[in-house]
């Protein structure tokens, strides 16, 4: 079980490490909510199509932790992120939101009263962040504070750890993972709906000339099929296997990935402060 869950933690952190890239790309032609609905959309597709079941919740208690799941780990965690980003730093963002591990490390211990913040845990987290930090802003001259971003930041790392909590809860219920995070998606676009009116262009012209783009087809396609109906799958299972708090330390490594991944794809800058940062990192994981 404890391979297992470490293998998928790593297939898992390098797609969401390589979003970065599709979704620069993507930005192009579309909106960021643009984005976030057709991923999701297509990742629900997808996991009907591969388990074409119905599944019933146990009770509405059961729903309503759904319903959360699906407002604070999809909807409302992606949103405020994207509107973070608009006010402050792409860096700042990273590194706040790289902070998911200790949220999560607190929410654990005051909601389900687990022994989560240790003093390992405490040094892996001083590790790590330090090199999330250099990796985040190793190619950049000018750093800014933005209290505006950098709270909406704080608010999505929040969502991120509340919907590590709920993970807990529902994998204790023995549901088939793949109907569990459909049932995630459902509500997550049940709250994205609303806005489509505001947010989504539905040009006939516009959206002929953009969905006639291989490379935007591919991107969307990465997004949908593999960084969310195929990656929420494996990270459920990546926190079954490993523990909530043991898991979500994985995403400590996303910065790095994507600083990768930019470089080699993008043309990106890799300094020797981002090389520290990345041996940082991977420090802080294990001692983690």
């Amino acid at each position: 079980m404890k391979a297992k869950g470490i293998a998928f933690c790593v297939i898992t952190i390098v797609i969401w490490g390589v979003t970065f890239v599709n979704t620069k790309v993507l930005l192009e032609d579309f909106s960021a909510f643009e984005i976030l609905f057709l991923r999701f959309a297509a990742a629900y597709a997808a996991l009907w199509a591969f388990a074409p079941r119905r599944f019933s919740p146990g009770g509405w208690r059961e729903e309503l932790t759904f319903a959360a799941m699906g407002l604070s780990g999809v909807a409302a965690y992606q949103f405020l992120e994207n509107c973070a980003i608009g006010y402050t730093n792409a860096s700042n963002v990273a590194i706040l939101v790289s902070a998911c591990p200790m949220g999560t490390a607190v929410l654990s211990a005051l909601v389900l009263k687990e022994k989560t913040l240790t003093r390992r845990f405490l040094v892996g987290f001083a590790l790590a962040m330090s090199g999330v930090v250099l990796v985040c802003v190793g190619g950049i001259r000018e750093f800014h504070f933005n209290p505006l971003g950098d709270f909406l930041a704080i608010c999505a790392m929040t969502c991120w750890s509340v919907y590590s909590i709920l993970i807990t809860r529902t994998n204790g219920k023995r549901h088939e993972p793949i109907l569990s995070i459909r049932r995630v998606f459902f509500w997550a676009l049940v709250f994205m709906t609303p806005f489509l009116a505001f947010s989504f262009d539905f040009t006939p012209a516009v959206n002929a000339a953009r969905f006639a783009k291989g490379w935007n087809l591919f991107h969307l396609g990465f997004l949908g099929f593999l960084a969310s109906a195929l990656a929420f799958v494996l990270w459920n299972e990546t926190c079954k296997a490993l523990g909530t708090v043991r898991a979500t330390c994985g995403l400590y490594f996303i910065p790095v990935v994507t600083a990768v991944v930019a470089a080699l794809a993008l043309g990106e800058s890799w300094t020797a402060m981002t090389g520290l940062g990345a041996v940082l990192t991977i420090l802080g994981v294990i001692m983690s």
